[in-house]
């Protein structure tokens, strides 16, 4: 058990990236279902569909609108720190923070504290072999992906491979569902965003819209982390348009809370919000940036076996979804 512990922890960024290719072949499996019902073609050519949308859908995000986009993020850095370095000195003048401490000597602390792997990916080649591994490992699990089932379950006695196979149709149902959930709310949080600090008048509101979207990936941290940009470009405009900065933020996040989040989970597996946000600082602070995006289907993943071994254990019939 020791010597698994610590393999997993020396295999860390290959074992994440492994199964970020597998979330990412769930979302590929699950676009080529749902295209398959109203489109009666093979199924390669439906991922092959499925496939080039999403490449063409990250190429048009970063050669067209990220063109448009680069001026606004440079405004929108100036914007953060300028407004952080205000709510640093009424700190600092209520004694609250001593030293005189600014926000670049607090950002430089905060990159410096992330994992090796955080590092890692930081940087752009990593970024970019790390997006490249991903992509060809979710494309083949996602062309054969009983193949690989096959392949793992002869590993494995023979009195165990029925209940891999039921274990693993329900994880890979579960995970469909979940991400496609996950995409639901990118594209509700990011468009809803946009569309609402635009009107507001609220600065660099197609830049924000998109940080939302991606960052609504992340639950609980993301939402955080995009509230924080959102007010701060609010209130840099005047206190009305902060304010109405903080409704919108507040009415997405309800909208995603209290309808696609709960309807998710009635479809796929109940997580606690706290055994989440648990798992998300385990493993942002283990395996950095990747880590942290990860937790929630890795939670959702263990959740669905041990429940499978549960029902197993007290000789409930195995029902495959």
């Amino acid at each position: 058990m020791g010597l698994a512990i610590l393999a997993v922890i020396f295999l860390a960024q290959p074992l994440l990236l492994i199964f970020a290719g597998i979330v990412l072949a769930s979302m590929l499996d699950g676009g080529t279902r749902l295209l398959g019902r109203v489109l009666p073609i093979g199924r390669g050519w439906r991922l092959t569909i499925v496939t080039l949308a999403g490449v063409g859908f990250i190429v048009w995000t970063f050669y067209f609108a990220g063109s448009s986009l680069v001026g606004e993020a440079e405004r929108l850095r100036e914007v953060i720190t300028f407004q952080a370095n205000k709510i640093l000195g009424w700190g600092n003048s209520l004694g609250l923070m001593q030293g005189g401490a600014k926000i670049d000597q607090l950002s430089g602390q905060l990159m410096g504290s992330l994992g090796r792997l955080g590092s890692a990916v930081s940087s752009a080649l990593g970024a970019v072999t790390s997006f490249v591994m991903i992509l060809v490992i979710g494309i083949f699990f996602a062309v054969e992906p009983r193949l690989y089932q096959r392949g793992f379950a002869w590993m494995l006695p023979l009195r165990s491979r029925d209940s891999f196979y039921t274990t693993a149709e329900t994880m890979g149902f579960t995970l469909r569902r979940l991400m496609a959930g996950r995409l639901v709310g990118m594209a509700v949080e990011g468009f809803g965003t946009w569309l609402l600090l635009m009107l507001g008048g609220v600065p660099m509101a197609a830049l924000l819209g998109i940080l939302t979207g991606l960052l609504a990936f992340i639950p609980n941290i993301g939402a955080i982390v995009s509230g924080v940009l959102i007010v701060l470009a609010g209130f840099s405009v005047s206190t009305n348009t902060g304010l109405w900065a903080i409704a919108v933020y507040f009415i997405v996040q309800t909208v995603d809370g209290y309808l696609i989040v709960p309807y998710v989970a009635r479809k796929t597996v109940d997580l606690a919000p706290a055994l989440v946000l648990g798992a998300q600082l385990l493993f942002g602070a283990l395996f950095g940036l990747m880590g942290l995006a990860l937790a929630d289907p890795i939670i959702a993943m263990i959740k669905v076996a041990l429940e499978r071994q549960s029902k197993e254990n007290q000789g409930q019939p195995a029902k495959r979804p």
